[in-house]
């Protein structure tokens, strides 16, 4: 009985042995690394994302030849791959390196790999503030985690997440690719704010913002008189209501200038019509 159970023993050793050696040379031999949907990571399992979804995202964050578009766990590089193919400067950054080596081959068989770039990182390890339209698919948790470093970006950085949100931080647009809801069928679009909160000085009084990620309110001060301001923000550009007049303008950096229209009756004493300017 024992030298049965020996003999059996050694016939599967042998038996794992060669297959080991068959499957390193196939790999020799140019097999490729195939990833499988719900395949794990570190973060998160990969699911590809369906290329419908691929060409909403880009389309909702209006990618052109101009933008820098940089893909958080790219995965095979499916989006990476069509904003290259779109004119824009790509880059990929994902965890698992067989995954890498796959997108770059992909990047080049389809001849965008002049245009792209795929590196083997840890996003929350990686800086990716040069992205003019960043990319993700990922969790609410994750979404959340990275948050603070994404409200950090240069204001008006597009931000586009396959299905999960950001929490209170609702999203600016929203494309759905199906009539019905089903999984995967949803692109939603952030613009990341210019920071104006708190105190900004006019010629003639001052204005409180209270900011709450792209909407603003409080209130603007000229002379004695006290008005509630209500407005938002579309990137590093402002449009807010006070006491019945429209105001527009352009955050740069502790000024903010543009211009204002009275609607009639509304005209406040000490205010000037056309343009105006507050700095903090």
């Amino acid at each position: 009985m024992f030298k049965k159970f020996h003999f059996i023993r050694i016939v599967a050793i042998s038996l794992s042995f060669s297959l080991t050696i068959t499957g390193i040379f196939a790999q020799m031999d140019g097999d490729e690394y195939t990833p499988y949907s719900g395949q794990a990571g570190k973060d998160v399992v990969w699911v590809p994302t369906p290329q419908e979804l691929v060409d909403a995202m880009l389309d909702i964050a209006n990618v052109t030849s101009n933008d820098y578009v940089i893909d958080l766990g790219s995965g095979d590089g499916r989006l990476v791959i069509t904003a290259a193919k779109r004119g824009a400067k790509a880059f990929g950054i994902e965890y698992n390196p067989d995954m890498v080596e796959l997108a770059k081959r992909n990047a080049n068989k389809e001849g965008v790999s002049d245009r792209v770039k795929f590196e083997n990182a840890d996003l929350f390890e990686t800086d990716f503030s040069e992205a003019t339209v960043l990319t993700m698919f990922l969790l609410h948790s994750i979404n959340l985690q990275l948050r603070p470093t994404i409200l950090d970006m240069k204001p008006g950085t597009r931000v586009v997440s396959n299905t999960f949100d950001m929490d209170d931080w609702k999203p600016d647009r929203t494309m759905q690719i199906r009539e019905s809801s089903g999984s995967w069928d949803t692109a939603l679009l952030w613009i990341v704010p210019a920071k104006v909160n708190g105190t900004w000085k006019l010629d003639e009084g001052e204005i409180n913002f209270i900011q709450e990620f792209q909407t603003v309110s409080g209130t603007m001060t000229i002379g004695n008189k006290s008005m509630i301001l209500t407005g938002r923000l579309d990137g590093n550009k402002i449009s807010f209501n006070a006491g019945g007049t429209e105001y527009t303008g352009t955050v740069n950096g502790d000024t903010i200038s543009g211009t204002r229209s009275f609607e009639i009756g509304k005209i406040s004493k000490g205010a000037k019509a056309g343009f105006w300017k507050a700095t903090r």
